[in-house]
């Protein structure tokens, strides 16, 4: 299994949460991004800038990504093209996305687009904290002993 960062938006208070990860299972790891991110420096993360413009980052993961690789994204129409690669996704909140949920987030993406483009004021994700940053790692270790430790 490899690990697939989409760096674009990626917060701050998870760096140290997916660095110790990176580090301690020396997982292969690809952070895609348009601009420069930093998670840190470890022999087995490799650091990708691709052209700028809209879903640049997107369609060269799903570009390298393989059945049963992870990738970490808030992106929810990139994580339906990767779990239809037979892939994994998780958010920035620590949800993880499958075969089972993602038609579901998906719809309600677009139909808030829809809201929006419309001309409604519709309110944005609340404010990523410390209590998103530990969900997402309660997920990550929960994700990462049931499909790396365990092999």
């Amino acid at each position: 299994m490899r690990l697939f960062i989409d760096g674009d938006a990626f917060p701050n208070l998870l760096k140290p949460i997916i660095f110790r990860s990176i580090e301690r299972l020396s997982l292969e790891t690809f952070v895609i991004s348009n601009k420069t991110i930093t998670i840190g420096k470890f022999k087995s993360i490799t650091y990708i800038i691709v052209e700028q413009g809209a879903d640049e980052a997107d369609h060269h993961i799903v570009e390298l990504v393989r059945e049963g690789d992870l990738v970490i994204t808030a992106d929810i129409p990139l994580a339906d093209r990767v779990i239809s690669k037979n892939a994994h996704a998780i958010d920035h909140r620590g949800e993880l996305y499958s075969v089972d949920n993602i038609k579901q987030y998906l719809a309600m993406r677009n139909l808030m687009e829809k809201i929006r483009e419309s001309g409604e004021m519709t309110r944005g994700p609340k404010p990523f904290n410390q209590k998103d940053a530990h969900q997402f790692a309660n997920q990550l270790n929960k994700f990462l002993a049931k499909n790396i430790i365990s092999l």
